[in-house]
């Protein structure tokens, strides 16, 4: 059962998109893309300022597609969203104590998807510090510190998080020490999302419902992003979030709140987007494989949706 409303509107022009992505990029396998899209009508329940309250907002209808939406996938830096808000809890519950380092690595973790910064927000979320291997009695301990973020998130009783795992740090080059030993040796303890999870989380940040409506509105103004830099390319191999990502598929003066992901096999982004004279929507998509390094394929379906939104009808 989902949050949101299957819809055959979207369901066709959903699969058209699909169907268009695959014969204009053959090597992208079916089973390398999970998608979920998520389309708001009128009155417009999200980025809202505050209007709406959370239980409010959990009873407008959304309409909703999704393409393997449930599929269990690494999440590259999408993970990051998943910390941000945590940590905004933590903060709202006394948990953590405020600092100017703090919110200087919140901010890194999300702008510039900055590993090192999100290794500071994990070890202040569970208490844990990464370093050398662990006595068994002490790792057990330390394990069951880690995994404080999975029961946060179990506790909301969202069935999208069922599947999820949210307790790895990210790396540049990987991990050492005890945090080797707890990814396990065939990394089956990795991170791990769907695209429908990513979408519930979403849904909640735009619609204010995230710890508050003040600490959404504080992470919104982190996951804004300059659509000017959609033609930029990275200097040396670095991202900037929307070259290469659903940003640089939207028409001008649209504007997008987002999270990309990216490792060498895998490329993801998860927006928030309007456009002019358009219903604003959600859009996560996870692509894996040799071809997600194919820097043209997010922009190519973010391209085809923001046009199919033209054709879309709202509720009567």
């Amino acid at each position: 059962m989902h949050f949101y409303q299957s819809n055959p509107i979207l369901t066709t022009l959903a699969e058209q998109a699909l169907a268009s992505t695959w014969a204009k990029f053959p090597d992208l396998n079916r089973e390398q893309i999970a998608l979920t899209w998520l389309v708001y009508d009128r009155p417009i329940p999200v980025n809202t300022g505050g209007a709406i309250t959370a239980d409010e907002l959990w009873k407008y209808p959304v309409r909703g597609f999704n393409y393997r939406g449930g599929e269990r996938t690494y999440p590259a830096s999408i993970v990051k969203l998943f910390y941000l808000l945590a940590m905004h809890e933590w903060l709202q519950q006394g948990m953590a104590e405020p600092s100017a380092e703090l919110d200087r690595a919140m901010r890194d973790m999300v702008v510039d998807s900055n590993n090192d910064a999100t290794s500071l927000v994990v070890d202040t979320l569970t208490g844990t510090t990464s370093g050398p291997e662990l006595s068994p009695g002490p790792f057990t301990t330390w394990k069951s510190q880690r995994n404080l973020i999975n029961r946060y998130y179990q506790s909301l009783g969202w069935p999208e998080l069922d599947p999820i795992n949210v307790n790895q740090k990210p790396w540049n080059e990987g991990p050492y020490g005890r945090e080797r030993m707890f990814v396990g040796e065939m990394r089956e303890n990795r991170n791990m999302l769907t695209t429908d999870a990513v979408a519930r989380l979403m849904h909640s940040i735009v619609g204010g419902a995230a710890v508050s409506s003040d600490r959404s509105s504080q992470i919104m103004q982190l996951l804004q992003r300059d659509l000017n830099w959609a033609g930029v390319t990275p200097d040396l191999g670095e991202e900037n979030q929307v070259n290469g990502f659903l940003g640089a598929g939207l028409p001008p003066e649209s504007h997008i709140w987002s999270k990309a992901g990216w490792t060498s096999q895998t490329r993801h982004d998860a927006a928030y987007i309007e456009s002019p004279n358009r219903q604003p929507y959600l859009l996560i998509i996870f692509t894996e494989g040799t071809a997600s390094q194919n820097r043209h394929i997010l922009p190519f379906i973010s391209n085809l949706l923001a046009t199919a939104m033209s054709e879309i009808e709202t509720f009567e």
